[in-house]
Order: C-alpha cells, then structure tokens, then sequence
C-alpha cells in the first residue's frame, strides 16, 4: 500500500480501510527534553478535555487541515540539527532553524489552537533506520493513528513508518509516556 499525498479527491483510500492503533505498553519516563520543554510550556502539557464521542472522526475538512498543517511547518522552519548544549536541548515552538523535536511539537501546537483534542496529538520518539533518535507526532483518528514527520511530506498510518518505536505519549496525560507494544499493527 503506497500512500499519497492526496490531492483535491480527499483522504487516500487507504485511509477509509481500518489502519490499527497504536498498542500502549509499560508506562515509562518521558525525555528530558519534553520535561524541560514543559516547564517553558506549560499550556502544551496539560491534558484537556477528552474528545467527545471517543478517537477524532478524520473528515476531508480534518484531513486537508493535517496535510495543510505538516506541509506548512515543513517548509517553514529551516533543518538544523541541534547540537546538544549540557545534556540538555531545547524544543521550540516556530523557530525559524530547528530539528525534528521542534518540527513535531509546532505541529502539534497548531492542531490544539486549532481545537484538536491533546488525547489524538502524540509525540512519539523513535529511531531511524541509520539509528538516530527522531520526534513524530502521531495523530489518533477512528480510522487509525497516522504519522506527521519532518523527514517526508506524506501523512502514513503508524505500521507504515520505517522506524522503530521507543516511546509515545499517553492519550489520557500528555505527561505520561509508554512503551509501544507489538509493533507489527
């Protein structure tokens, strides 16, 4: 299955098929970074209201604005792989240079001001191919958790990234971070 950008039809078809959620595991500590990102933060890390009726229904309208929204970050701030200062980096919101933590958490500001739910906007770590640790946002709908990533201009269901899972936030507490169990979907 070769997922697309799609263009004026709509979702990709694939996205009308069920695509699995994300299997939540041993709750573990979040990174340092996302505890220090949360004391500059505060707003971004507080758990809102649960989304009436349960996982976000992914409409065309909440589509588009996905696509509009990891096109537009994307292209808006500048790659710049942040070198580690003490042990500790900085994940910022709109910066004009940034890396993968900063892209993802800009990202998953927009959707809350835009009246996402912080339950279906997770930040995921995991690792590439080449061993690097890298931040996603992983967005929860009905029809499945779906992958917002710097590194490609498409939106792909979880099962469809070629990474391995390290940890993800808990939908109930921003706060909280897990493990991700059977990685297969």
């Amino acid at each position: 299955m070769e997922f697309t950008n799609a263009g004026p039809l709509g979702k990709p078809t694939e996205l009308q098929s069920a695509i699995p959620h994300i299997p939540f595991d041993t709750p573990t500590l979040p990174p340092m970074a996302y505890t220090t990102f949360c004391l500059r933060y505060k707003e971004e890390c507080r758990s809102g209201p649960q989304f009436r009726g349960g996982l976000v229904r992914l409409t065309d309208d909440r589509w588009t604005l996905l696509k509009q929204i990891n096109q537009t970050i994307n292209r808006n701030i500048i790659p710049d792989r942040t070198e580690v200062a003490f042990g500790v980096e900085s994940w910022l919101i709109h910066p004009g240079h940034g890396d993968c933590n900063d892209y993802a958490v800009t990202k998953r500001h927009e959707l809350l001001i835009r009246g996402w739910p912080s339950g279906a906007l997770l930040l995921s770590e995991v690792v590439t191919k080449w061993g690097k640790h890298h931040l996603i946002l992983v967005v929860r709908t009905r029809s499945g958790d779906l992958v917002l990533d710097n590194l490609t201009p498409l939106i792909r269901p979880w099962t469809r990234v070629p990474y391995r899972w390290v940890r993800i936030q808990a939908p109930n507490d921003p706060r909280i971070w897990s493990t991700i169990g059977d990685q297969e979907g």
